[in-house]
């Protein structure tokens, strides 16, 4: 199921908030879970008994391990993350590496291994690394183990997050899945409906209409098309993947401030950043801290020689770009970060902080939207033809047509994209979505994400289905 489609917006979840906020506690726990399942089950009915019993297993295996110590406990350690990272890897990088071995085979006439491809389930890049935060945090002592399987289920299954994150980490919701009772108040579900509201907006009226012309241009190979349709193109998915991933990401906030949860914040205007090293701290921040926290710093951190910080660099955002998919280009767009995290820390800050504010963004930029080829790109060899497009001044006519409708969400988008650069406009969201907000502006922002979910609602019933970015990962 998908947050954006008529069926959850007027039938799930309206139908799910009227028995939660009718029950007590307990029963709203066991709602939760139950109506997870139900979400989990509609989208990807052949993996919900999979990962159910892998989230059975696990839950053992750590109940086990928290009753030890020193080996002992290293050893169960180890077999949760085997289990969880084996998981991973048979449902989401065994075609890649089949077909990567067959290729290699081909070269020397060696015939093919036969191979029937895996379905992917949704939602398992980020369903693992909740599973595998639990696992270190109880290992580390960072948090108690929970008390039954049925509330590790919950922690996991949580259908606001459950598909598409933020990647919320044991520690962060620990408290929260026994009491919230300070996040229940009415102010508080308001506050989480403008913000789902929002971030479906940010989907619906924006990202889908900059997916249909990306979608169109991607589809063509470079030979094809102009130079000025290649930066439309790129422009178009530079926007849509921001504002379809933190529309998302909005919208699961929003639904767990409804129901009691205060969940990380995920974006802060990422495109406004004056260095790629702050990209990382503005974008997909909840996978940048658990890459942090759960893989740089184990490798040593900064507490290491220079010249291991830098392999450290390339080997976590290199893992950070295979984890978003399985094909080398992927790989290729997490190496392109690593190496501008290394070169930022060489020169690229001090040349950066010395020009200013403005180049700095607008360099900053570029260098993220070029890396943004690479991740729309299927193959690497479509991204060189790509580039070479777009730095080739070809103005031919070709068959694209580029209407008013277009233009204008590109150019919204573009403003609500940067319009965070002004500083009080950054720190205005927080006020928004601040659960003691005023009564003036907080009517004012209920009314208007009314009216947004009733266009969003609309739009959607007339259109087609368009699902997350984020789901294929």
């Amino acid at each position: 199921m998908v947050f954006s489609t008529p069926l959850f917006l007027f039938y799930f979840l309206p139908v799910f908030l009227v028995l939660y906020y009718i029950s007590n506690h307990k029963i709203q726990n066991i709602l939760l879970l139950v109506f997870s399942i139900f979400f989990y089950t509609w989208g990807a009915p052949k993996f919900i008994l999979i990962v159910l019993g892998s989230l059975l297993i696990d839950f053992y295996i750590i109940k086990k391990m928290s009753h030890y110590e020193g080996n002992k406990r290293r050893w169960f350690l180890i077999a949760s993350i085997i289990l969880n990272t084996g998981f991973l890897l048979y449902f989401k990088y065994a075609n890649f590496f089949v077909e990567n071995v067959n290729s290699i085979m081909s070269w020397f006439g060696i015939e093919a291994v036969s191979w029937t491809k895996v379905l992917l389930p949704i939602g398992i890049s980020f369903f693992t690394f909740q599973k595998m935060s639990y696992t270190i945090d109880v290992y580390r002592k960072n948090g108690n183990p929970l008390k039954t399987v049925f509330d590790y289920a919950l922690y996991i299954l949580m259908f606001p997050q459950l598909i598409a994150g933020p990647i919320v980490r044991y520690k962060e919701v620990e408290s929260q899945l026994y009491d919230r009772s300070q996040n229940n108040g009415f102010d508080n579900r308001l506050v989480g409906f403008i913000r789902f509201s929002i971030g479906l907006s940010k989907k619906v009226l924006i990202a889908n209409v900059l997916a249909e012309q990306a979608d169109a241009i991607f589809a063509v190979s470079p030979d094809y098309f102009s130079t000025g349709t290649a930066w439309i193109g790129l422009l178009a998915y530079t926007f849509q993947i921001y504002f379809d991933f933190s529309g998302y990401s909005d919208m699961a906030l929003g639904i767990g401030k409804m129901i009691g949860y205060e969940f990380p914040e995920n974006f802060n205007f990422p495109y406004i950043s004056q260095s790629i090293s702050e990209f990382w701290r503005r974008w997909h921040i909840t996978l940048g801290n658990w890459m942090k926290d759960y893989l740089y710093i184990p490798l040593g951190g900064n507490r290491v020689k220079i010249q291991r910080i830098y392999l450290n660099l390339i080997i976590v955002f290199t893992i950070s770009g295979f984890w978003h998919g399985a094909a080398w280009t992927f790989i290729a767009w997490g190496a392109y970060h690593g190496i501008f995290l290394i070169a930022d820390r060489v020169f690229l800050l001090k040349i950066l902080q010395k020009i200013g504010k403005i180049p700095a963004t607008i360099i900053t930029f570029f260098f993220a939207i070029m890396g943004w080829v690479l991740f729309r790109s299927e193959s690497i060899s479509y991204a060189i033809s790509f580039y070479r497009k777009l730095f080739s001044f070809d103005n031919r006519m070709d068959e694209f047509y580029f209407d008013s409708r277009l233009v204008t969400i590109l150019s919204l988008a573009a403003l609500f994209s940067f319009m965070g650069i002004i500083k009080k406009v950054e720190l205005y969201q927080y006020d928004l979505y601040n659960k003691n907000i005023k009564l003036k502006p907080l009517i004012v922002s209920v009314l208007c994400a009314v009216v947004l979910y009733v266009l969003c609602g609309g739009s959607l019933m007339a259109g087609g289905f368009n699902p997350f970015i984020y789901f294929r990962f």
